[in-house]
């Protein structure tokens, strides 16, 4: 353990107040806080700031207006373009200015449903600006699901685009708009329309504003001031799936999310002015939020927005060009983008040809990252692959190794060690802590740390049973444990530890088995129900390229599980897919697989990014059932 992160660690749990007052030195106030924390006001109460000025105004402010702020590289239309801090400001100041021409200002909630484009980042500034809420809801998502969060939030306006660009896919945008619209009880004052050369879409009288034509309008009007805003008003809102169907809102405040992005980018990232940062996310999600559009910006850095995808646009090596072109000193990415590359390019002949440039560090979240995909991209890059840990109610890292703080110590399976201001416990279902190896709930200690969330946006009642369950600790939904080394391990959900006839047994430790199993690219690993032993763990494997004997495959995974674990497990049904159905952010849809092994009807989830993966999945089920029967 080296002594900074030693330090930084123990300042912040035993001296929460100070190690906090003096982290929120890095954002500018226009009132500073009185004091770090307030048990009914939350973090830095009575302090004001506004996060666009701390993003844009006070960089041009200070000299460094020709620096470069944001670029947009766009492979899905061979795009790339590029922006300085004054430049950028003045972007989002026009769509400021357009937002209080339509009558939204501090407090109201805007809605935005657009690509991965640079007016996307443009108008969350711009409501930040204004003191506005923003709330973003994937590009594409499913009408119904869109509706619903119109109705959630009652925003005054949504800002749209005519189409997305998925891969070799167009998407319209703007017939779920309107359907989305005709489901929802609250009624939009506007919906503001940028049209894509790729895709032109047909406007709805008295509802739907050109982009363009109302940026032009309001060429003349006044850049508005950014608006004074108490630490805990809302920045946004950003909707998780509900397990009622209902969309969780999570609240994001400006003080605390200012002050712990900007803590993190320097101890977390290593970055700050004048580096680059590559977070190979969406804005539709958290990482997109927190990396793509306000941490770099916090800390005076130049953000890569990136339109494509690890594979397909137009081959494996679109992420080590984009690094090397633009001089990317740091990367965020999920597992599976990794895995998805070296699927199509398992000798990493791509990375080997174009290089990583000035890259220091690969950083990995959003699915839990197996030794291999480490090892792998480790060794075919010469850089420390470092896994984190963390979650949209939480809102930065949790968990990971804080190379900036002098930290080197890394366990392949682990996510790391807690992240200064998370105090971590692992609890049986009593309470009470359990040994170092054994598994249990992953809780972390009240009051969360700046930037995790203080609230549900309409829904008090569900932000409460986060802390209902243990008492004085947030119960993350995690099954994991802490080894005698310190190194803390996520499992994978609590209802993805299994019960196979009385031996309580993880299905992310054996996804960990049949991950490092010859030819395997990914997989997943689910319990099913059995009449004899309770449940019984089902694999899926997706094979890399030159294993095509998936027979073969399977035995290898079966027989891999039983070496490691032991006939306990119970692993008989290894089935090997094409691909595994997923989010567009790469989380696996294990409910969806669960579905699929036990026969029942599957409704195409919305968060799905590929829809004909699940008929593709049940040919395969049906096929491996009839062979098994004859």
């Amino acid at each position: 353990m080296s002594e900074a992160y030693r330090q930084a660690y123990e300042d912040s749990t035993q001296d929460p107040q100070g190690f906090w007052s003096r982290a929120a030195e890095l954002v500018d106030w226009s009132t500073p806080p009185g004091a770090a924390h307030d048990e009914a006001r939350g973090w830095f109460p009575g302090g004001q700031l506004n996060t666009c000025h701390n993003a844009l105004d006070r960089h041009v402010a200070a000299g460094r207006g020709d620096a470069l702020a944001l670029i947009h590289e766009s492979p899905v239309t061979g795009a790339t373009r590029t922006w300085a801090y004054a430049e950028l400001l003045d972007e989002v100041g026009r769509v400021a200015a357009m937002l209080a021409r339509l009558g939204v200002g501090k407090g109201d909630r805007v809605v935005i449903y657009m690509p991965m484009i640079p007016e996307a980042a443009f108008a969350m500034l711009a409501c930040a600006r204004l003191g506005a809420i923003h709330s973003v809801v994937f590009g594409g998502f499913a009408a119904h699901e869109l509706a619903k969060r119109i109705d959630d939030a009652t925003p005054k306006v949504l800002l749209t685009a005519s189409c997305g660009i998925e891969g070799t896919r167009t998407i319209a945008y703007k017939p779920m708009v309107d359907e989305a619209r005709a489901l929802a009880a609250h009624r939009l004052d506007s919906v503001v329309l940028l049209q894509r050369d790729r895709l032109r879409a047909e406007m709805t009288p008295a509802i739907d504003r050109d982009w363009m034509e109302l940026r032009a309008q309001c060429a003349a009007d006044p850049v508005p001031a950014p608006v004074p805003l108490a630490s805990d008003d809302p920045l946004y809102i950003l909707y998780t799936s509900g397990t009622t169907g209902v969309p969780k809102g999570v609240v994001r405040e400006n003080g605390g999310h200012a002050v712990a992005l900007a803590w993190s980018m320097a101890n977390i990232y290593g970055i700050g002015a004048g580096d680059v940062f590559f977070a190979a996310s969406d804005i539709g999600w958290v990482v997109g939020h927190s990396y793509i559009v306000y941490g770099p910006l916090l800390v005076g850095a130049t953000t890569v927005l990136f339109e494509g995808k690890p594979v397909g646009t137009p081959d494996a090596g679109t992420f080590w060009r984009v690094v090397t072109r633009h001089k990317v000193t740091a990367m965020f990415t999920a597992p599976t983008a990794i895995r998805a590359i070296r699927k199509d390019d398992p000798e990493a002949a791509f990375l080997h040809e174009i290089g990583t440039g000035p890259l220091r560090a690969v950083f990995l979240a959003g699915e839990r990252a197996d030794p291999e995909t480490i090892a792998w991209l480790e060794r075919h890059s010469g850089l420390p692959v470092v896994d984190n840990w963390w979650q949209t109610e939480l809102g930065w890292p949790a968990i990971t190794t804080c190379l900036p703080l002098g930290d080197r110590r890394r366990k392949p399976g682990s996510a790391g060690f807690p992240v200064p201001g998370y105090h971590f416990a692992i609890l049986d279902e009593d309470g009470h802590p359990v040994p170092d190896g054994q598994s249990g709930a992953v809780t972390i200690r009240a009051p969360l740390p700046p930037g995790a969330f203080r609230s549900l946006w309409n829904n008090p009642a569900a932000f409460a049973k986060n802390f209902a369950t243990f008492p004085g600790w947030y119960e993350t939904g995690d099954a994991g444990y802490r080894d005698a080394e310190g190194f803390l391990h996520i499992m994978g959900r609590t209802d993805d530890i299994i019960n196979v006839a009385g031996h309580r047994l993880s299905t992310g430790q054996m996804e960990q088995i049949v991950a490092a199993a010859d030819g395997v690219a990914e997989c997943a690993v689910i319990g099913a129900d059995d009449p004899l032993k309770g449940q019984v763990p089902v694999a899926f494997v997706v094979a890399r390229a030159g294993h095509a004997d998936a027979a073969a495959m399977a035995a290898r995974v079966i027989a891999a599980v039983r070496v490691d674990i032991g006939a306990v497990a119970s692993l008989k049904a290894a089935h090997v897919v094409a691909q595994l159905p997923k989010t567009r952010s790469g989380k696996i849809l294990r409910n969806v697989l669960r579905k699929l092994a036990a026969g029942e009807a599957v409704a195409i989830p919305p968060t799905i990014e590929d829809p004909a993966v699940i008929p593709a999945i049940q040919a395969v089920l049906a096929a491996d059932r009839a062979a098994a029967s004859g």
